[in-house]
C-alpha cells in the first residue's frame, strides 16, 4: 500500500465527482417494488436527481418532492409540506411505501421528520440525509438501515435456506442479480435490500408506471430478520448489517469489503462450500474461475505496462483497483469522492480524497483514467485512455448491463481496460482526438 490521505487539503471541490445523501437515499428507495420516494427540500433539488438518474439509467424515475418554497422554509416546520405531499401522491397512486428523506435545505432548518412521519397514517420510512455530510454511498447506507429498523420485525426464528445480499451503491443492477444467482447455485432463496436488479435493469415493461416497478417487496422486507445469512458488501453497508443483528441476534453476517477479482471471489466461494458442506461448487462457476485465470494471463501484458488512475465511491474503487492489481495493472492514483476505512487497503501508489481537479493534476503520469463520465472531457483533453465506471455516465447507454464482479465480469472488466491501455499506447486515443479537433 502507498501513500493515503484521508482528508482534502483543499476547502471546497473545484470540479467534483461526489455525489448527495439524498442522492443515494433516493436511488436506495427505488430498489423496493412500489415505493416512491419522497425528497423532502426544493423542487429543483428534486429535479435535478430525477433528470440525473434518468439519464444515467434511460429509464423514467419516480421520485415526488415536498416543494419547501422560500416562504414555507421560512414559516413551516415542515409539517404542513410533507402531510400535503403525501396526500397529494395517494391520491393519485397507492404506493407500497414512501421514502421520505431529507436535504440540506430542510436539515438546516431543524425540520423534524421523526415527529411529522408519526403523525401520518401510511407505510414511511424516514431518514435524514443532508447535503453536507457524506456522500452517495452514505445516504444509500443511511436509507437502507432505516428501511432495517423501521420495517423489519424482530425475531429468533432462522431460516437457513434464506441468504440476504446487502449491496453497496455502486453495483449495478446486473452485478446484483449476477452475485445472487451466484450464491442461488449452492442451494439458496437470495433476497437482497437494496434490489436493484429487477427495477433499474433496463427491462421492457408493459407500460410506463408511476412508482418504482420491481425490486424487493415491503412484505419481504418485514421478514428479512429470518434469513440464516447475511452476506454484506462494502464497507457502506456495515452499519446496515448491524442494524439487522439486533433484529435477531442469532443470524450469521459475513463481510466482504468488495467481491472483484480472483481473490474476493475465491473467498465467496469458500465461505458458501463451507456453509453448505458442499465439496464442489457448481460446473459453470469453475469454468469462469478457469477464464478469469485466463484473462489475467492475458491482459498482464498490457495492464503490466500501464500506469493507471482511478476515481469513484470508495466501496467501488477498492474492487476496482483490487481486479487491476492482480493482473498486474499499476494503480497510481486512487481518488475517493469521501473517506472510508476503505483507503487503507486499496493497493495503489497514492489515495487521497479529492476531486477531478485533482485527478487533472496528477494524470501527466498515467496512461489511462477509470472514472465516471465528468472524466470524459479531462481524458479528451490530455490524450489519456478512458474506461468510464460509476454514476453518472451519460456518454454511454447500457450501464445497468455493465458487469465487473466474481469470475465473470472479472475477466470483461480486465479485458476492457487492457484493450483500452493497448489502443492509446498505440496512438489510437490521440489521432482520434486530433482528427476529430481538425474537423471542428
Amino acid at each position: 500500500m502507498g501513500e493515503v490521505s484521508h482528508r482534502s487539503i483543499k476547502p471546497l471541490q473545484v470540479n467534483p465527482i461526489k455525489l448527495s445523501e439524498p442522492m443515494g437515499a433516493t436511488l436506495a428507495f427505488l430498489g423496493v417494488d412500489g415505493c416512491m420516494p419522497l425528497m423532502h427540500g426544493a423542487l429543483g433539488c428534486t429535479s435535478f436527481a430525477k433528470v440525473y438518474y434518468t439519464r444515467h439509467f434511460a429509464e423514467p424515475i419516480a421520485i415526488q418532492t415536498t416543494a419547501v418554497t422560500d416562504v414555507t422554509a421560512i414559516l413551516d416546520g415542515g409539517d404542513y409540506s410533507i402531510v400535503e405531499a403525501v396526500k397529494n401522491i395517494t391520491r393519485k397512486v397507492t404506493p407500497s411505501l414512501i421514502g421520505l428523506h431529507t436535504t440540506g435545505l430542510t436539515e438546516t432548518k431543524g425540520d423534524d421528520i421523526r415527529q411529522v412521519a408519526s403523525q401520518i397514517d401510511f407505510p414511511l420510512v424516514w431518514v435524514n440525509t443532508p447535503d453536507y455530510e457524506g456522500g452517495l454511498e452514505s445516504g444509500w447506507g443511511k436509507a437502507t438501515r432505516a428501511m432495517i429498523e423501521q420495517l423489519v420485525e424482530p425475531t429468533e426464528a432462522i431460516d437457513d435456506s434464506k441468504v440476504l445480499l446487502l449491496p453497496h451503491v455502486s453495483l449495478t443492477p446486473i452485478e446484483v442479480e449476477k452475485i445472487k444467482e451466484f450464491i442461488a447455485s449452492f442451494g439458496y432463496e437470495v433476497l437482497a435490500l437494496p434490489d436493484l436488479s429487477t427495477s433499474l435493469d433496463g427491462h421492457l415493461g408493459e407500460k410506463q408506471a408511476a412508482l418504482s416497478s420491481g425490486g424487493i417487496r415491503v412484505e419481504e422486507i418485514r421478514g428479512l430478520a429470518e434469513a440464516g445469512m447475511v452476506i454484506s458488501v462494502g464497507d457502506s453497508m456495515l452499519p446496515s448489517a448491524a442494524a439487522l443483528q439486533k433484529k435477531n441476534p442469532f443470524l450469521r453476517h459475513h463481510h466482504f469489503p468488495h467481491l472483484q477479482g480472483l481473490a474476493a471471489t475465491d473467498a465467496l466461494v469458500e465461505l458458501l462450500l463451507q456453509e453448505t458442506g458442499l465439496s464442489r461448487p457448481h460446473p459453470a462457476i469453475v469454468r469462469w474461475r478457469a477464464r478469469l485465470q485466463d484473462a489475467l494471463l492475458d491482459s498482464h501484458f498490457s495492464l503490466g505496462q500501464t500506469r493507471i488512475l482511478v476515481a469513484g465511491e470508495p466501496d467501488q474503487i477498492a474492487g476496482l483497483c483490487a481486479s487491476l492489481h492482480e493482473a498486474g495493472g499499476r494503480v497510481a492514483v486512487a481518488i475517493s469522492t469521501v473517506d472510508s476505512p476503505q483507503l487503507e487497503r486499496i493497493p495503489a501508489a497514492r489515495v487521497l480524497v479529492g476531486d477531478l481537479e485533482d485527478a487533472e493534476a496528477l494524470c501527466g503520469a498515467c496512461d489511462l483514467l477509470v472514472t465516471n463520465g465528468h472524466g470524459e472531457a479531462l481524458a479528451h483533453r490530455c490524450c489519456k485512455a478512458l474506461v468510464l465506471r460509476g454514476f453518472p455516465n451519460w456518454e454511454e447507454v447500457g450501464n445497468q448491463l455493465k458487469n465487473d464482479v466474481l469470475y465473470e465480469g472479472g475477466a470483461y472488466f480486465l479485458f476492457e481496460c487492457a484493450n483500452a491501455a493497448t489502443a492509446a499506447r498505440e496512438g489510437h486515443v490521440g489521432s482520434d482526438r486530433s482528427d476529430q479537433k481538425k474537423e471542428e
